[in-house]
């Protein structure tokens, strides 16, 4: 049963990580170009998070580190636009 429920969750955090791509995808359809928006990073993070707790419960070393190392780089670019200028 316990293993069950780690699938579950890892499958979650695959779920949030596949979601974010969409979020962009369909954004950069609304502007007619590449676009980022915000709610790609926090998918990022959530999906980051809990594929690295499936990463630790699964005592996987690479899959640790990937994770781990991407949600410092979620976490800046979310430092990085909460410090931009507003555009008036």
């Amino acid at each position: 049963m316990r293993e069950q429920i780690w699938i579950i969750i890892g499958f979650i955090g695959q779920f949030f990580f596949t979601s974010r791509f969409l979020v962009q995808w369909i954004a950069s359809e609304r502007q007619k170009r590449s676009v980022v928006p915000n709610a790609f990073w926090f998918l990022s993070i959530a999906g980051g998070a809990t594929l690295l707790a499936y990463a630790i419960w699964r005592r996987d070393p690479v899959f640790i580190a990937g994770q781990a190392l991407g949600l410092v780089v979620y976490l800046r670019n979310l430092m990085l636009i909460r410090q931009r200028p507003e555009v008036a």
